[in-house]
């Protein structure tokens, strides 16, 4: 691995249709935001001959053949494929976003991926999001390989960033976190740093030179050597370590001589199975230059060390109905088997659905079931429909590049699949299927928003619609208690970046409103109440008089009625209708304008006319009734109290306990999770934690995570209320 230069490099501008599963490798990038991944991309596609010249990064300056700047900024915040071929073999590169809010977006890159490249940048270290997602990995034995960027900083050391990914990512097994390469140093600079010319093969013992623009092997000179031999070694024995010949080990420290095709066999099976993490170094092209440093080897480790999508096992399969069903094989034969992992509209050719095969080949004007995902909670739709493909295409930056099939293991986009959603299963017409769902962030951060004018207001709902359709991490809800439209985010640029489409793309421009949460009222005390409607004004006239009792339950209730009259006071067929008026007064409010609960009202006396007495008057009695009882009671404003469970780092513990009891929130206990993480419970008032996403982020330096589920109503504190009120007021 590493010791030959591509013989097959993908001709620019081709767009290559895989004709078999051995022939694709699916590899996401993961890092945090600035670590280099989409420049490490399109340093990749440099070197596999995808473009003809390099790009860059900074806004103004030159930008690649497959994209411009405007298209970089979306997909910093998006999923995005970038196709290559190299030595035969078609690579799926799933460059993801690295901000927390997009987090969505790389769950969908884990999805379609078979393998996963962790980008780490050699100025700014490992961050707790990168190794959150790298546990993810581990725990579903996603196969892992780092590698390190920005070598070209002052004071970039690779073998200190080896030492910090051991640490971060090594877990009881630092040893299977190693290098394949060394860096090769050029001259000094007055600043005394000395630039990375190109890298040393541990196993093979061979000078990789990119200095003169392309990538020139050669044999060490004695002086090189001996100092590569105890990390050699090192490797060397991190490799038998994970060998699946058992004799290798006693064989070498008996001073065997391993050779080195065994050892990069060896290697390359750790590799797959993802019990083995090579850490590679890579720099992008200088100008002029046709390859990018490492860039080469992490291609050969990509298609030689990574798994096929033969090697991995696809996600549960049912029936529509829940119905178990074997699992989809991953063959271009079988049965179609598919998902849609990202979902966009493009104003030109309207939906753009992004597609996994999992078994089976799509083709383009084929008929396919959808099925949906039942995140019917998020705004999406739950559905089962059939559906033609439209034209199927590999993405080259804005451009579409058609392609005349898709084969199991392989991602293509396809247009025209109105009704499909992200996370939609594609299958045969007539065996419909439904792939198992991956996880889903949930959206913790509620937006309120409204039309911006009557014209917008047309278009909102549609719009919303549709920008619930691309995201599953979104979830839309009309609240019937506040009545707004929330839009329920990840986080402030999650929701910057959707307010952005819905304008841009939809043509709806919103306010952001302040968000309200769902306040009740209910009685303190006991009162009781008497309703009078009497009108009389020539014609058919209007009577209705009840007397009721107000009384208070405990939380949870509701508004229960109770008929005590006696001696037909209130005629049988009235007593129905006293208790509509009663309700429809307590939906509306007795003092702040907030539903009424949790009360017990006894309708215990009353009056009637033979003539004048209607349905319609005693309803309006009753909620005269209700109201007057209101009138001489202290009413108290019912608050909604949220369970909050918060994932933290121990050295987050206090601080987050803290806040939480800044937050009015009852801390309920903690309970260790591992992993030098705790759990923290508390019961908080949603009021107090609108903002919680971006506070909790800022606080925990992105690395905590939490869950809220709302647990009952209680009574807000008097300061608090009337602080409240105050607001209304002047709001």
């Amino acid at each position: 691995m590493g010791d030959k230069a591509n013989t097959h490099p993908g001709a620019a501008g081709r767009a290559t249709a895989a004709d078999h599963p051995a022939s694709v490798r699916n590899v996401v990038l993961v890092g945090h935001s600035g670590s280099g991944k989409t420049t490490l991309v399109e340093a990749l596609a440099l070197t596999a001959g995808a473009v003809n010249r390099a790009g860059r990064v900074e806004d103004g300056g030159t930008v690649s053949d497959y994209d411009d700047i405007e298209h970089r900024q979306q997909r910093s915040v998006q999923l995005s494929l970038v196709p290559v071929e190299w030595d035969g073999i078609k690579i799926n590169l799933l460059d993801t976003p690295g901000y927390a809010d997009f987090v969505g977006e790389l769950r969908a890159g884990l999805r379609a991926a078979d393998a996963a490249l962790f980008v780490v940048s050699a100025s700014d270290g490992v961050d707790g999001s990168t190794r959150t997602v790298w546990e993810e990995c581990a725990a579903v034995g996603m196969p892992r390989a780092i590698v390190v960027t920005h070598l070209e900083a002052a004071r970039a050391d690779l073998e200190e960033m080896t030492r910090i990914c051991a640490e971060a990512f090594g877990g009881d097994d630092p040893d299977a976190v190693l290098p394949l390469y060394l860096p090769l140093h050029g001259p000094q600079a007055p600043d005394g740093h000395a630039p990375v010319t190109g890298l040393t093969g541990l196993l093979s013992r061979k000078l990789f030179d990119y200095s003169s623009g392309a990538r020139e092997e050669s044999e060490p000179g004695e002086d090189v050597l001996p100092g590569i031999e105890e990390a050699r070694n090192r490797l060397i024995e991190g490799i038998i370590a994970e060998s699946e010949d058992e004799t290798l080990m006693d064989r070498y420290l008996g001073g065997e001589r391993i050779d080195v095709k065994t050892l990069i066999e060896d290697l390359e099976r750790a590799v797959a199975r993802g019990t083995f993490f090579p850490v590679l170094a890579a720099a992008p092209a200088a100008e002029g230059a046709r390859q990018g440093i490492g860039t080469v080897e992490l291609l050969e480790l990509i298609t030689r060390g990574f798994p096929t999508p033969l090697e991995r096992a696809a996600p549960r399969v049912t029936t529509v109905g829940g119905e178990p069903r074997a699992a989809a094989p991953c063959d271009p034969d079988g049965p179609l088997v598919a998902e849609v992992v990202k979902t966009a509209s493009d104003p030109y050719v309207g939906r753009v659905s992004l597609v996994r095969v999992f078994s089976g080949t799509l083709r383009p004007d084929q008929t396919v079931h959808v099925s949906g995902h039942g995140l019917t909670d998020r705004g999406h739709e739950d559905h089962d429909v059939d559906e033609r493909v439209g034209a199927l295409s590999a993405p080259f930056g804005k451009q579409q590049r058609t392609l005349t099939h898709c084969v199991a293991g392989d991602l293509a986009c396809v247009a025209k699949l109105s009704r499909a959603e992200t996370g939609d299963t594609l299958s045969a017409k007539d065996d419909p299927l439904l792939m198992e769902p991956w996880q889903m962030p949930d959206p913790l951060l509620p937006v309120a928003i409204r039309a911006h004018s009557k014209a917008d207001e047309d278009k909102l709902s549609q719009g919303l619609s549709r920008l619930v359709a691309e995201d599953p991490t979104m979830r839309l809800e009309q609240n019937q208690d506040t009545h707004q439209v929330v839009l329920w985010c990840l986080g402030e640029a999650h929701a910057d970046v959707a307010l952005e489409r819905l304008r841009s793309r939809y043509g709806v421009q919103v306010d952001v409103v302040p968000h309200k949460v769902s306040l009740r009222e209910t009685f303190a005390a006991a009162s009781a109440g008497r309703g009078r409607h009497v009108k009389q004004s020539g014609g058919h006239g209007q009577f209705a008089i009840c007397e009721i009792e107000v009384e208070p339950l405990p939380g949870g209730s509701g508004i229960e009625f109770v008929d005590k009259v006696v001696g037909g006071a209130v005629p049988r067929q009235f007593i129905p209708s006293v208790e509509k008026g009663v309700r429809a007064q307590a939906a509306k409010g007795v003092a702040a304008g907030h539903p009424l609960v949790d009360v017990r009202v006894t309708l215990v006396d009353g009056k009637a006319h033979s003539v004048d007495s209607s349905d319609a008057a005693f309803q309006t009695a009753g909620a005269l009734a209700l109201r007057e009882a209101a009138a001489d009671a202290r009413i108290h404003l019912l608050e909604p109290v949220a369970e909050v469970s918060v994932l933290i780092g121990d050295e987050y513990v206090g601080a987050v306990m803290s806040d939480l009891s800044g937050r009015r929130g009852r801390v309920l206990g903690t309970e260790q999770s591992g992993g030098g993480r705790t759990l923290v419970r508390a019961e908080v008032p949603e009021i107090e934690i609108g903002q919680y996403a971006v506070d909790l982020r800022s606080l925990s330096h992105g690395t905590a995570r939490f869950h809220r589920a709302y647990a009952r109503h209680e009574p807000m504190p008097a300061q608090v209320a009337e602080r409240l009120r105050q607001q209304e007021r002047t709001g």
